[in-house]
């Protein structure tokens, strides 16, 4: 049986359901959506009509959907400025949000010939390599690869293992400030592993940054890689 053509189709009456519970705030930004078997049960019908009407709030930029991972409310994008001085907790506290940084991993190992190249010691070399993952009030952000080197920062492994800031990791191993000497942008697409972290889809456009950051005397001591998902993240380029 066919909708009358007066009566409002039932995907479109969940689409407008749903549209309303985002705009009272029901939902935040970044939050996942009930299942589609829980919407199902909700508004009785079947989850071939639920889909339909959360395909609406996608085309519409509302919502976002991950295969196997649900849907998700999207949110505003975050300010993010890069300059001489890039700080992750001041720059997204300056935008009004509230940053976290989980740590990966934390080892130390052989420096591959980018990163020897990039930090000036020799392939080989032992690094410090450290990956997180950025949130931005909860939602996964990015995802970075930061290398240190040993040799030119004795206890850097120590230092990173007790905190995850950088800055202050660096200033306890005699590193009082330090600036951006390079970054480089690259637009690429997620891995399975990025996706799975980031709560994307495997081949989603992400933001690569590459950087180095550099001591008062001009000496590399960070090299740094950030994959930012491209829709989460506005970057602003100019002096900080």
């Amino acid at each position: 049986m066919c909708d009358s053509p007066d009566k409002t189709p039932i995907w479109k009456a969940i689409a407008n359901a749903l549209r309303s519970d985002l705009a009272e705030g029901h939902y935040s930004p970044g939050e996942k959506l009930p299942t589609e078997a829980a919407l199902a049960d909700r508004f009785g019908v079947n989850r071939h009509t639920v889909r339909h009407g959360l395909s609406a709030l996608v085309s519409e930029g509302l919502v976002r959907t991950r295969r196997g991972a649900g849907a998700f409310v999207v949110s505003t994008p975050a300010d993010y400025r890069l300059g001489h001085r890039v700080r992750f907790h001041e720059n997204l506290i300056d935008a009004g949000r509230h940053p976290e940084k989980r740590v990966l991993s934390l080892d130390t190992r052989a420096a591959t010939q980018g990163e020897a190249r990039a930090l000036h010691i020799q392939v080989g070399d032992q690094v410090c390599a450290y990956h997180g993952l950025l949130l931005a009030d909860g939602q996964p952000l990015a995802v970075v690869l930061s290398v240190f080197p040993s040799m030119r920062l004795s206890g850097i492994f120590e230092a990173l293992s007790a905190t995850t800031s950088v800055t202050q990791a660096l200033r306890s191993v005699g590193i009082d400030d330090y600036t951006r000497a390079s970054t480089r942008l690259t637009a690429v697409r997620s891995t399975a592993t990025q996706a799975l972290l980031l709560q994307a889809g495997e081949g989603d456009p992400l933001l690569r940054s590459s950087s180095v950051n550099q001591c008062a005397n001009a000496i590399p001591v960070e090299y740094g890689r950030t994959w930012f998902v491209g829709d989460r993240i506005t970057l602003t380029l100019g002096e900080t």
